[in-house]
């Protein structure tokens, strides 16, 4: 039988339909991101006016924080609906949600990987422990984000007297996908792809709801022509192959065989940070490392963290992994985080969810935007605006231990670093230690019922949950207790008689 699926971008998302539901693969910064496909949805609504009303999910926060990514979705009339693990990197979507523009709903990003896996099997969706106490669980917000967010999505059950959410099943009608390779039967490889990602999942969600799969490659190549263990996407599942010779493994990163995993090179260290308060949060948490932890880094401060152990020499000494499904290597930061340089291996997100929910991770390095007096973390919506949480919570709620990496306080604050000691020049003008946090991403009495522990790193202090609440157990040399800690709080921590005091090696250059 002669065949060949290859089409144009704009052939492709020609089939989309009104009122279907879309579903992205991707992650920030460009990463598996099918960008031209994407652009040529965004094309042809502004020249057709369709397709519209659109539910869009995805997994991971897809974009460049300017026009990119969901950004090209962002239009009134073409979505209807988002479903999304993480909107950071979409600010016109942000904005679409916070006008009620459209129906704004956040899921953690390993449970919408998983729940893929569990709409292509066609169960009735997936049951887990991840979310509860949090935003998702239903006696709270279940994942509403905006007014206009009506529907159940997630629903609260009991099986063999535990209690679980329940996040539904829905049919998808098109999946868009990204690989490297693509041949006129619809075979798809990732072989110069810097991670797995949902890929797979997405598309089996896609095929057995009775949709379609389009998949976005940099080369075409000939049937019959790639190793049998190089295809991660069979041709069954797949309805159209998108030829971009100009794909990029990211924004900035046309391709590098070392983060695509084809080879092993050295680490190429970045300078050393110099010595400022997101260096010294990340001296002060490294101390919180075991040999041989399986260990996580989420993006902001934690990356400080990887990065101090790419510069010792260290990425032996621990099991470094990332959500995308990466393990080991050296870790990129800022655009680049979900990339690393020399990884040891690859596995499909889904597994790596996986691994996570079923407490896998000794030791993950997250960072907070609030935290209350119950040891309650928000990430996800601050100030008003949708953030989503991405794998926080998937990886939060289910590591030992957490290590928590923040600013004591935000917007305009100002201190001097230096001598083993800490002056606070000036505070912040926006609190971040609150009587109740305006979103539960984290909730710390889950924490305390699974056993887990979770220390909380600023640059001025270190606090830790306990049975009876948050306790200071740690100030830096120099600070005040009354006037720079617990006069800038607006809850009460426990207080040892004596709080130790943090090495003031922390706070030489």
């Amino acid at each position: 039988m002669s065949r060949s699926k290859f089409m144009t971008a704009d052939q492709a998302v020609g089939l989309i339909k009104d009122g279907d539901t879309v579903a992205l693969v991707g992650g920030g910064g460009g990463l598996m991101e099918a960008t031209s496909t994407f652009r040529a949805v965004s094309r042809r609504f502004l020249t057709t006016g369709g397709p519209r009303d659109l539910t869009v999910v995805h997994a991971l926060g897809i974009g460049d924080r300017k026009s990119e990514g969901m950004n090209h979705f962002a239009h009134e009339g073409l979505v209807k609906r988002v479903i999304g693990g993480h909107w950071v990197w979409s600010p016109k979507m942000q904005k679409m949600a916070q006008d009620e523009k459209i129906e704004a709903y956040v899921l953690p990003s390993g449970c919408v990987m998983q729940l893929y896996r569990e709409i292509g099997g066609r169960r009735p969706g997936l049951f887990t422990h991840v979310g509860l106490g949090t935003f998702v669980d239903p006696r709270l917000q279940g994942g509403r984000m905006n007014a206009s967010a009506k529907d159940d999505l997630v629903e609260l059950v009991s099986i063999g007297g535990q209690e679980l959410l329940w996040y539904k099943s829905f049919p998808i009608n098109v999946a868009i996908i990204r690989g490297s390779f693509g041949d006129p039967d619809g075979n798809i490889s990732l072989d110069q792809e810097a991670a797995n990602l949902d890929v797979f999942a997405l598309a089996l969600a896609a095929h057995n709801s009775g949709g379609i799969v389009i998949a976005q490659v940099r080369s075409a190549v000939d049937l019959n022509s790639m190793p049998a263990r190089s295809v991660r996407v069979p041709g069954a599942l797949v309805d159209a192959v998108v030829v971009d010779p100009d794909q990029r493994m990211s924004y900035d990163l046309p391709y590098d065989p070392l983060i695509s995993g084809e080879r092993r090179g050295p680490i190429t260290l970045d300078p050393p940070e110099p010595l400022n308060v997101r260096s010294l949060i990340a001296r002060r948490a490294y101390g919180e490392l075991t040999d041989g932890d399986v260990i996580n880094f989420g993006v902001g401060i934690g990356e400080g963290v990887a990065k101090m152990i790419a510069e010792r020499g260290e990425v032996g000494r621990y099991y470094q992994t990332i959500e995308h499904g990466t393990y080991g290597g050296a870790l990129l930061v800022g655009l680049l985080f979900g990339f690393a340089r020399s990884p040891s291996a690859m596995i499909d997100g889904p597994s790596q969810f996986d691994f996570y929910a079923g407490g896998g991770l000794d030791t993950a390095f997250l960072g907070f935007g609030e935290l209350d007096g119950h040891g309650n973390v928000n990430v996800s919506k601050l100030g008003g605006l949708t953030v989503g949480p991405g794998g926080f919570m998937d990886i939060a709620q289910n590591a030992k231990k957490v290590v928590f990496c923040g600013t004591f306080d935000a917007k305009g604050g100002e201190i001097d670093i230096g001598s083993g000691r800490l002056t606070i020049v000036r505070h912040g003008g926006v609190r971040k230690l609150v009587g109740q946090v305006e979103q539960i991403t984290y909730s710390g009495s889950q924490a305390l019922k699974r056993g887990h522990q979770a220390i909380f790193v600023t640059e001025r202090a270190v606090f830790r949950l306990t049975e009876q609440g948050v306790m200071l157990t740690e100030v830096a040399p120099g600070v005040d207790i009354r006037r720079d800690i617990l006069d800038r709080m607006d809850f009460a921590p426990l207080i040892p008689r004596e709080p130790a005091l943090m090495d003031s090696a922390i706070f030489d250059d």
